[in-house]
């Protein structure tokens, strides 16, 4: 499966993105992604040693800057 295709199919879900050149991890709603990668996240957060740094709302990413995609999965509580 190409990556893009696999991409799509997290689209609605909550997932956690590494960046090129930054220690922190951005965590949001997947919304939307294209051929290149280039994902919109919405409620996107930063996340640093585990700890929640900042809410950072919408964000858009480009794709050649990232790393890792990474889906979150749920906790029950």
């Amino acid at each position: 499966m190409f990556p893009n295709k696999k991409v799509q199919t997290l689209i609605g879900q909550k997932i956690q993105v590494e960046m090129k050149g930054e220690k922190n991890i951005l965590e949001g709603t997947l919304i939307s992604a294209d051929d290149y990668l280039n994902l919109h996240l919405i409620d996107t957060t930063e996340i640093s040693n585990g700890e929640r740094l900042r809410s950072l709302g919408s964000v858009v990413l480009r794709g050649n800057n990232i790393i890792l995609l990474n889906p979150v999965k749920e906790q029950l509580s």
